[in-house]
């Protein structure tokens, strides 16, 4: 049998979760589907799939077989639209890792309008906060914001995200309101441990640039906790406009210093390689880009 004929198959039963699903889409009956499983592993001398009449997974061998079946055949589809000319449909599933406070509205709205466009590609989206390794753990794609992205890494700016320092009435009820940066150096502050400049800030007001140092009370990779904690009145914390908007309007939180704008930060969709780029990875760059959609 064609073994790359088999892999394309095996794709599609892992991805469909069904023998019977991938033999809709391929135009195949199911037992030539199976067939094609049973000559990979034949052909590899491993099992890749534990089957029972209700379940399909892959074992241990399968998975990372499915990993590197994938990203080949992704490649080999961009060199052939490439040599041919022709366009290459975005399917399959997109591994990406964004922030915490992506779990909102405005990224949901456009997850969903990507589908709308390119219906064949699914996601799997890691919010975890932290800053995951692409090629060790499989990812596709990362959304980062940063001043300076990682030169070891391909970084493609998407849009801007507005950062501002906020705090609950009752907090600032009972240490009072800063008036400078430079009074932040008596507030109990709330930092984002992952901060590349580490604990401060830089503004650019009336009289010109400053920057403050500061001491945290609380140090924290997850912006949730920091959001919650800010809402507690357990101090002074910096935050994605994403997800102060609402209590800024319902009076939970309090926007500080008005006359003074933060050194902010670009969203970058960062990746690690620009040769053979998968459709499904370059499209939805393109689509965050292009639509403006995280800001600009």
């Amino acid at each position: 049998m064609d073994t790359l004929r088999s892999m394309r198959v095996f794709r599609a039963v892992v991805e469909l979760d069904s023998f019977v699903r991938a033999s809709e889409r391929l135009d195949l009956s199911p037992a030539m589907v199976s067939k094609h499983v049973m000559h990979l592993e034949r052909h590899l001398g491993a099992r890749l799939l534990n089957r029972s009449s209700r379940h399909l997974s892959l074992t241990e061998i399968g998975k990372v077989y499915f990993e590197q079946c994938r990203d080949m055949l992704d490649n080999l589809d961009e060199v052939e639209a490439t040599v041919g000319r022709t366009t290459v449909v975005p399917r399959g599933m997109l591994r990406l890792s964004a922030p915490v406070w992506f779990a909102n509205a405005i990224f949901t709205r456009t997850l969903v309008a990507y589908r709308e466009r390119f219906p064949e590609v699914t996601f799997d989206i890691d919010l975890s906060g932290r800053v995951v390794n692409l090629v060790e753990e499989g990812f596709d794609l990362a959304l980062r914001v940063s001043q300076a992205p990682s030169a070891a890494l391909i970084a493609r700016p998407i849009g801007n995200i507005a950062f501002h320092l906020v705090a609950a009435p009752a907090y600032l009820a009972r240490a009072g309101q800063p008036q400078t940066p430079q009074d932040l150096v008596r507030h109990a502050m709330i930092s984002y441990s992952l901060l590349s400049n580490g604990n401060e800030l830089t503004f650019d007001g009336p009289q010109g640039r400053e920057t403050v140092k500061f001491s945290p009370v609380l140090q924290c990779n997850n912006e949730s906790l920091l959001h919650a904690a800010a809402l507690d009145g357990m101090g002074i914390a910096l935050l994605p406009s994403w997800q102060t908007d609402a209590d800024l309007a319902a009076g939970r939180l309090v926007r500080l210093f008005d006359d003074f704008t933060l050194a902010g930060g670009s969203v970058y969709a960062v990746y690690t390689s620009r040769r053979y780029l998968s459709s499904k990875v370059r499209t939805f760059i393109d689509f965050l880009a292009d639509e403006g959609r995280l800001g600009a």
